[in-house]
Parts: structure tokens; C-alpha cells; sequence
């Protein structure tokens, strides 16, 4: 079977094993640490470029079993349940409990195990950090064939690799995720528009405070309004019958679920040019300039406003997409982010989503992608000549002390790869250890040169 990550680029013909039970990973792989070569786990192939490939993919969509919801000594709820649940049935499992996820991504089909291999981060970074932060434990299945409950004092080692570390340390089979108590289904949300990327950073940095702040930017505008922006700030609206209307916001989510529209085919790549794109980025902006309002909507249209388009990476073209974040540190965020727009702008090739976000401190965790700055993410459709234009971005994001997303990276370098992740050997010689004989790699991996 041929497979791909969301961007749909590149593609790999792969043998798929779909085990039901751990006991069948063990037997489908050989058993006695008998594997195959060059094996990776793969959640809901919603990583975008080639993180989750190889020539055998070990699929954990039946492994999605919810264990049990405890609390704490601390006094908070700890979930805990198989790597194959989405986030989705999670939500749908704790939000009628009165309870929610601490981080998500902006895609709810993602499983726990893929959030966990990816570190994922959300909208409120600045505040939360990423998904991993609110992890207590997991298990993970080495290469060896043994299974590893691991925490930040049991086996840290393995903890911190394995969280960001792509699924290279092993096959992640339940975690144990600390839950917030959820005020409200709704979130009170504020629109304000910014003229250029120096009045947006301004005000990300004015509204800190705000839970979930995130920006849409016009990557084609230039001059005064390069970087001309729509920041959006967030906060969960407080009530207390929360828990009453959670058990009704489930029939919501059904709603919300029959009103999605579907991209049924692949769209023209030819309409996808930088006049389309200006043209669109310029009535976007108009449109929400006029809606500054402040609103409550639904939470799953705040966190989730592409998942009610459903296969819209089918929008790029037959030859799919290529996603670039970039994370920058606060002090060279400006002058790196308005090179690189500069750079896009002059290429003529933008994207329609363009997102910055600000992020808080990093973790401990050695291949995790937040640094304490900024982080913009942009969308190209596949051409060949994209490419030159994303090595000279490679070189921008490195002068300015910066580094790229693994779980969107689809043909970043060893050598840029090693200069911006400062704790690859690190990671490279725990691996080593873990998995003498490198079963467990990817495209990327091997690309990267970490086995």
C-alpha cells in the first residue's frame, strides 16, 4: 500500500500491520525482539511529512481503548488510556465529566501517542507549554520486545527521549495524561487586527495574559504592511453549570460533526498562485478587520476551525503540500520572521495559512520543538521550484538561533537538523542503546541521520 503523512508528501510503498493488542505487536513483529527493518508506529497519519513512513508501519487505530479516569494525591484527574485514542474520543470522554485537555493541536483526529511523539503544542504555550508537560507516565515497547513504564523518575532518560522523539525510541502503548477542570464548552473569543508584524508581536506581548492567543498573518503583503495580521485571544467562559452543559454540548459535537463539508476530489494546482492567494489574503483581512467584536463560540470551532473541512489538504493539488514552522527566540523573532516573509513575498509563493504563535519556555525533553519566542507556520503546495526557496528560509531560521518542526518536516537537512536541535547527540546515543540494529526508523530519521 502506498502511504503519506497530511501533506501528502513524499509517498512510500509500506506493509501495514494493524494489531488489536500489545501481545500482537510482539507476535506480528517476530516476537523476542525479532523485528523487521526500519518499523515505525503510525497514529492517524496526521504528522505532515515523513516522521510516520517506513517499509513496515505498526498502526495503533485499534489500540484506542479509554482505561481508567483517576485522582491524584494532588487532587487532579489523571486519564489514562491506550496511544491509538484520538484526542477527539478523549474530549468526548472527559468533557461530560465536567473535564478537559490541557493542550491540543489545532487537529483532533490526532491520537495520544502520536501527541506525545510529536510534543504537540496549542494556542496557549505561552502558559500551558506542550502536550508532553502534562504527561505523568506512559509505556513504552522497546525494540528488545520489553515494555518500559517510564515517568520523569522511573527511567527518565527514556521519558525524555521518547516525548518529540518521533516514535524512535520504541512504540508508545498508553500514557497517563493530567486533565484541567473545564469552566465552559464556549470560548469568549476577541479579534484584533494588527497593520504589520512589529504591531502584532506588540500585541501578543500586551495580551500575555490571555489563555490562547493565536495569529493569522498575510505572508504576501509587504512594505508597511508586511506581516499585517489577525490576532485572535481566547479565554474558556466561566460558568457554573459547566458540567450540565458539556452532557448537551456532546449532541452539539454530533451537530457539528453532520455540518462538515468534504473536499471530495483534489483541487487544480494551477489555481493555487500568488494572485489567487493575494487575493483571498486581502479580503480575509478586510472581512475580519470589520469583525472586532468580541464572540463566544463553540470550543470546537476555536481549536478546530480547519477539521469542519474535511480532507482539506486535498485543496494543494494532487502533489500535495509542504507545511514550515519555524521556531525563533524572542530576541531575534522579529528580524528573522520579517526576513523570511520578505523572502516568501519576493518568491510570490504564499500560503493561505499562515499562523504565529507565541511560545513560553522549553522543556527537558531532548527533541521537542518550542523554544521561548515565536513560531510561524506556513503552507506551500508541492513544485519543484519550492525547494530553493526553503533552503535559503533554512539559512534565515538558523542565523537567527532557530529550528524546525519534525512533525511537519519533510526534507529539512542532517546538517541544519544538527545545528538548531543542540541535543541530538544526546538523543542519537540513547537510541543507540535502546536499538542497536535501528529498527525502529522512518524517512525522516534516516534523512537526518538518527538511524
Amino acid at each position: 500500500m502506498t502511504f503519506s503523512g497530511w501533506g501528502r508528501y513524499p509517498r512510500l510503498e509500506s506493509r501495514l500491520i494493524e494489531p488489536i493488542s500489545t501481545f500482537e505487536i510482539e507476535e506480528s513483529l517476530g516476537g523476542s525482539g525479532q523485528w523487521g527493518p526500519s518499523i515505525i508506529a503510525r497514529g492517524a497519519g496526521r504528522s505532515y511529512g515523513d516522521s510516520a513512513l517506513a517499509e513496515t508501519l505498526v498502526s495503533t487505530r485499534y489500540l484506542d481503548n479509554f482505561s481508567s479516569l483517576t485522582t491524584s494525591e494532588h487532587g487532579y484527574t489523571v486519564l489514562r488510556c491506550a496511544s491509538g485514542m484520538s484526542l477527539e474520543k478523549v474530549l468526548e470522554t472527559i468533557i461530560p465529566k465536567g473535564l478537559f485537555l490541557p493542550v491540543l493541536p489545532g487537529a483532533k483526529a490526532v491520537t495520544v501517542g502520536g501527541a506525545i511523539a510529536a510534543d504537540v503544542h496549542g494556542k496557549n504555550h505561552h502558559i500551558d507549554g506542550s502536550f508532553c508537560d502534562h504527561v505523568e507516565s506512559m509505556q513504552v515497547l522497546l525494540a528488545t520486545g520489553e515494555i518500559i513504564n517510564c515517568n520523569r523518575d522511573a527511567y527518565p532518560e527514556l521519558f525524555h527521549a521518547t516525548c518529540g522523539g518521533m516514535g524512535l525510541t520504541g512504540i508508545i502503548l498508553d500514557a497517563a495524561i493530567k486533565l484541567v477542570p473545564m469552566s465552559s464548552l464556549d470560548i469568549a473569543q476577541r479579534t484584533l487586527v494588527a497593520d504589520s508584524l512589529q504591531d502584532c508581536m506588540e500585541l501578543m506581548d500586551e495580551h500575555h495574559e490571555s489563555k490562547y492567543s493565536v495569529a493569522w498573518i498575510d505572508c504576501l503583503a509587504s512594505g508597511a504592511a508586511q506581516g499585517r495580521s489577525v490576532l485572535y485571544l481566547g479565554e474558556h467562559v466561566d460558568e457554573k453549570d459547566a458540567r450540565e452543559k458539556s452532557k448537551s454540548g456532546r449532541r452539539g459535537l454530533r451537530a457539528i460533526k453532520r455540518s462538515e463539508l468534504k473536499i471530495p476530489f483534489d483541487a487544480p494546482s494551477f489555481l493555487l498562485n500568488k494572485h489567487t492567494m493575494m487575493g483571498f489574503n486581502s479580503a480575509y483581512y478586510a472581512l475580519q478587520k470589520s469583525r472586532g467584536a468580541p464572540k463566544r463560540i463553540d470550543y470546537d470551532a476555536f481549536f478546530f476551525p480547519l477539521e469542519r473541512l474535511r480532507n482539506w489538504n486535498r485543496l494543494y493539488g494532487s502533489k500535495g503540500f509542504l507545511q514550515y514552522q519555524l521556531a525563533v527566540p524572542q530576541e531575534s523573532a522579529h528580524a528573522c520572521i520579517s526576513a523570511v516573509l520578505s523572502c516568501v513575498s519576493h518568491a510570490g509563493k504564499g500560503s493561505f495559512l499562515s499562523v504565529l504563535k507565541k511560545f513560553g519556555k522549553a522543556n527537558n525533553n531532548l527533541l521537542s520543538f518550542p523554544i521561548e519566542g515565536y513560531t510561524l507556520a506556513l503552507d506551500f503546495k508541492y513544485e519543484d521550484s519550492l525547494f530553493p526557496l526553503l533552503d535559503k528560509l533554512d539559512a534565515i531560521v538558523l542565523e537567527h538561533g532557530g529550528r524546525l518542526y519534525l512533525a511537519k518536516d519533510a526534507r529539512m537537512s542532517k546538517e541544519c537538523f544538527r545545528r538548531s536541535y543542540r541535543q541530538w547527540e544526546q538523543f542519537a546515543e540513547l537510541k543507540q542503546k535502546l536499538d542497536p540494529r535501528g529498527q525502529f526508523s522512518s524517512l525522516q530519521s534516516r534523512r537526518l541521520g538518527l538511524g
